[in-house]
């Protein structure tokens, strides 16, 4: 089920409940290098969060990394089934082995130490993001379980962003989509929160 503000409790057991129904395939490099990528780009969100937390001491950013964690430990099931290793840098906040999630990660950092309302743009551009990598994902992987994971991972992505929106709003700002395009935000928006889990490789919002 869903905590405040968008925590997901148990979606990494609900996941691996059905990652193991799922069936896999050989794996592409294409397919290895996004998971190595996607877990990274997760554990940037769980990051930046726990970090605005930290300056802010606003709950959603602390029920939001927590999400992005069960996040993290559903891409680690698919990294395991498929014997890949975790980067390096896991277990190290802040800390990441692509360059470009790194420096995106201390660019968003000092962002959102700017000010509420620039932390809370600061995360809406990293769920809105975070779609936008994931469905490239999907459309370059033939493998079910890899892309019914990203669904469910997408489907949290919106949920987040929702939550995030819905703060923007109480504080008088509103957010403009960077990476969706802004048909695709509309239609997020038009529905308050996703609940059940994505079965369907191929579901389009």
């Amino acid at each position: 089920g869903f905590g405040v503000d968008g925590a997901e409790e148990g979606f990494a057991d609900d996941m691996s409940a059905i990652l193991a129904d799922t069936d896999g395939g050989p794996l592409s490099d294409e397919e290895a290098d996004g998971l190595v990528w996607m877990y990274e780009e997760e554990k940037l969100a769980r990051d930046v969060y726990q970090q605005m937390y930290e300056v802010w001491n606003y709950p959603i950013f602390a029920n939001i990394a927590r999400s992005e964690q069960q996040h993290m430990d559903t891409i680690e099931l698919l990294l395991d089934k498929y014997e890949l290793d975790l980067p390096a840098s896991a277990s190290q906040m802040g800390e990441f082995e692509d360059p470009a999630l790194q420096s995106a990660y201390d660019e968003l950092v000092a962002q959102g130490r700017a000010s509420l309302t620039d932390a809370l743009q600061v995360c809406g551009t990293i769920e809105d993001m975070d779609i936008k990598d994931l469905q490239d994902e999907i459309d370059l992987s033939d493998n079910d379980d890899i892309r019914v994971a990203y669904q469910n991972l997408m489907k949290g992505s919106r949920n987040h962003l929702r939550s995030f929106l819905r703060q923007l709003e109480r504080v008088g700002a509103e957010y403009e989509a960077q990476y969706v395009d802004d048909g695709y935000l509309d239609r997020v928006l038009t529905i308050s929160r996703e609940v059940a889990p994505i079965t369907d490789p191929e579901y389009q919002l």
